[in-house]
């Protein structure tokens, strides 16, 4: 996979422009685009979109697929679609994305933050188990890199239907990452969200999904998204929603980007096999472990000693990195008292090493190069 000796010395002498991450958009995505434009297509949302939710459904397994403007708002409308209100609270893991917890807050919902697993970064079940109160609403499980909870999603699910709560998947980071059930990630709860973003494993440029088996909760949603109308072309209106509708023209791009779906999985396992087979043995930075036959790593994330030495050796050489998430309860948009050991670490020594699936085995191997001559 890597290359030669002779090749390694070429590397060297090459001037290196890695991103920590990119897009990847083709010829594919331009001549659909332009296909779709000269055809008279009124752009906004419409029979393209359709056959993009239909096909992200066929692909994971699900009844529904209602696709929104961005994965942020499509949490949102899971809680409202779940019948969460303000007041509720609703457990959320300390390591993720600021968007999970805001999405609530936006309707009054109160975050729980609660520590995760040292492996995954998954919610701890035990600690899950322990925030629970009269109060708590839902449970979100965060799907980090595209990873399980290291005792699978069913506790999860039983835990949720024991106590009477909702339980709702975050998967921005998961399609196409399966649990050891082979269910896909995303379609265990009673919702599921997906992101579309720019750094996702497919991208519309912006956009999010949400997935259902619940005929109720899919009608809400579609309601929710579209002012509340009581069908699709006209101004008749019996319940309050909003205008979070997605459009054909990222539709368009999102049907082609689909169609390489199983191909990129394919590619990030290869691209995170070549960093740990590579960075073996080396003592100062350790990635977190996957299961290959299961998830497709969004980001190669790693816990790195001095950190910010180690950026800044790498930065100097042409390659890009990106810290970690800090814990959301440090954040100071929150500001949340407790302790969380697991999120304290990752946010003291958590680094994203470049992932974009446009690497070449050259690029993998100069940063395994440049990582190992650090810590030597």
């Amino acid at each position: 996979m890597f290359p030669s000796n002779g090749a390694a010395c070429a590397v060297r002498d090459r001037k290196l422009n890695i991103p920590q991450i990119e897009p990847w958009f083709g010829e594919e995505e331009a001549t659909a685009v332009a296909t779709y434009m000269r055809t008279g297509g009124w752009i906004t949302e419409f029979d393209k979109t359709r056959e993009f939710e239909e096909a992200i459904a066929a692909f994971i397994g699900a009844k529904h697929c209602i696709v929104t403007n961005n994965g942020t708002v499509s949490l949102t409308l899971a809680a409202l679609a779940t019948g969460i209100t303000a007041g509720d609270e609703v457990i959320v893991p300390n390591y993720s994305m600021i968007a999970t917890p805001n999405a609530f807050l936006m309707i009054g919902a109160g975050p729980v933050f609660v520590d995760v697993e040292a492996a995954t970064l998954c919610l701890d079940i035990q600690k899950t188990r322990a925030a629970i109160t009269s109060r708590t609403r839902a449970i979100v499980l965060v799907a980090p890199n595209g990873r399980f909870p290291s005792a699978g999603v069913e506790p999860f699910v039983e835990l949720a239907s024991k106590k009477g709560l909702i339980l709702i998947e975050d998967a921005a980071q998961g399609l196409g990452s399966q649990f050891p059930n082979r269910r896909y990630v995303g379609t265990a709860g009673r919702v599921g969200s997906f992101s579309f973003s720019m750094p996702k494993i497919i991208s519309t440029g912006q956009g999010g999904a949400l997935v259902t088996d619940d005929d109720g909760i899919a009608n809400r949603i579609k309601k929710l998204k579209d002012f509340g109308r009581s069908r699709g072309g006209n101004d008749l209106h019996d319940s309050i929603g909003f205008n979070f509708k997605f459009t054909d023209l990222q539709a368009v791009v999102g049907i082609e980007q689909m169609k390489k779906l199983a191909s990129r999985i394919a590619r990030k396992k290869a691209i995170w096999r070549a960093y740990a087979e590579g960075l073996d043995g080396t003592r100062g930075i350790r990635l977190f472990p996957h299961d290959l036959t299961l998830t497709a790593p969004w980001f190669i994330d790693a816990l790195c000693d001095n950190r910010e030495q180690l950026q800044a050796h790498l930065y100097q050489q042409g390659i890009a990195t990106r810290v970690m998430y800090p814990p959301l309860s440090r954040q100071l948009a929150y500001q949340y008292p407790g302790a969380c050991p697991v999120c304290d670490d990752v946010g003291r020594r958590g680094l994203w090493l470049p992932s974009a699936m446009q690497l070449e085995e050259w690029q993998i191997q100069a940063i395994i190069d440049a990582i190992r001559g650090f810590y030597s």
